[in-house]
């Protein structure tokens, strides 16, 4: 398969942890364009759940104001990959410290997914939690201050993505990679 090739790499803006870039590419077929796109560190995301004393699989969401939306969304806990040096898992730990209040010595990887790639590079590493602990909240800024944690059977999670209720991109992706890895562990098992 042919390649593009980029030409040029100009920086129009520079925002916190964020880069406005337009850059100049060739086509494979030798044509010239311009994009203009969101560089990004990327962030990560992580999808806590235990066990109930029913032993049945519970999942921590939190509830917080997003004012793009100008509402409240119903995610999975997340966050940028804004340490310098600091590995993906770790952030994604942090971040569940910081926003629920737990911890988990149990960590599995869900992969990755590109956010918008039209339009950014932004790409979240999802990692599953797997028997909490609970730690200290140490949360950052008036949405985080706001934020609540919810926490829903993992089958009633499933069924809100179903109806729409949970529709942020990400706890969707990781919901349903969590079940998929959690009722293929059930079956190995069995």
């Amino acid at each position: 398969m042919a390649q593009f090739e980029r030409i040029s790499r100009t920086v129009l803006h520079e925002w916190v942890l964020w880069k406005l870039v337009q850059s100049r590419f060739r086509s494979p077929q030798g044509e010239e364009f311009v994009r203009t796109y969101v560089e990004s560190p990327g962030a990560t995301g992580i999808v806590p759940v235990r066990l109930n004393a029913h032993g049945r699989y519970e999942v921590v969401m939190v509830r917080q104001y997003r004012p793009a939306l100008g509402a409240y969304s119903l995610e999975i806990p997340a966050g940028m990959r804004d340490v310098e040096g600091e590995d993906p898992q770790s952030t994604a730990l942090r971040e569940l410290q910081e926003e629920t209040g737990f911890t988990s010595s149990d960590v599995r990887p869900l992969g990755q997914i590109l956010q918008a790639p039209g339009i950014t590079n932004a790409a979240v590493q999802l990692f599953l939690a797997v028997g909490l602990t609970e730690v200290a909240m140490d949360r950052h800024g008036p949405e985080e201050d706001d934020m609540t944690v919810e926490i829903l059977l993992l089958d009633d999670a499933l069924r809100m993505i179903e109806t729409g209720e949970i529709d942020n991109a990400m706890a969707v992706v990781g919901l349903l990679r969590t079940d998929q890895m959690l009722r293929a562990e059930s079956r190995s098992s069995k």
